[in-house]
């Protein structure tokens, strides 16, 4: 592959570099990895209204999904298992495509003031188990589906990342009128004459009061 930057670092050579360069992880960081959800995992999924899901098909390409509601809509089934209920969409699928393809899934776990996350690492498979979907019901509405995490790996992940970000500082946030306007983004990138800015700004706003679940 050509890359239009020089020096690029590759293999296991590459890696040797890296190590020498950054040199080994603190026995800290290698210990804090666990194989369970303890106390103090559940304790941070129990608060937590965000994740990203990250999958990737067999041939390795990727796929990173936003999943939110109330905090605490992950359940912890066991010190093994989560259940991530599936809520209504665009369809796509993506991230159950992959699923279904290659079970391997990360998640990351935030919760909004808290510079830390929690990483989890797993393999994943779809469900229909009618115990957890009624658990997960919302407004009434019970979703079709979820998806159980076994879990291989937790771990905190610190806060630098968030730091810099200022992510959680509402000062450093911009200005409405200075945000990308989402409606023209997509009215460009979809290219069909019937859709507007205008039109998929309606119906963006109609789904975001009528099918969030």
């Amino acid at each position: 592959m050509e890359w239009p930057v020089k020096e690029i670092i590759s293999g296991t050579h590459g890696l040797a570099q890296l190590r020498d360069e950054i040199g080994s992880p603190s026995v800290r960081a290698r210990r804090k990895v666990i194989s369970v959800i303890d106390e103090h995992c559940c304790q941070f999924i129990a608060k937590s209204p965000f994740l990203i899901l990250s999958t990737a098909n067999q041939s390795g390409h990727c796929d990173a999904s936003p999943r939110g509601d109330a905090p605490g809509f992950v359940s912890v089934i066991d010190e093994q298992h989560l259940f991530i209920p599936e809520r209504p969409g665009n369809m796509r699928l993506d991230s159950l495509e992959n699923i279904l393809d290659n079970p391997n899934v990360g998640l990351l776990f935030m919760i909004p003031g808290l510079g830390e996350t929690l990483r989890v690492n797993g393999r994943a498979a779809i469900t229909r188990d009618a115990k957890w979907l009624e658990h997960s019901m919302v407004n009434g509405r019970v979703p079709s589906f979820g998806i159980v995490v076994k879990v291989e790996e937790c771990y905190v992940h610190c806060a630098k990342a968030l730091i810099r970000s200022n992510l959680w500082d509402q000062e450093e946030w911009l200005m409405q009128d200075s945000l990308p306007h989402i409606p023209s983004m997509m009215a460009d990138h979809v290219r069909l004459e019937e859709m507007t800015k205008e039109r998929i700004e309606r119906d963006l706003q109609e789904g975001y009061q009528t099918r969030l679940y």
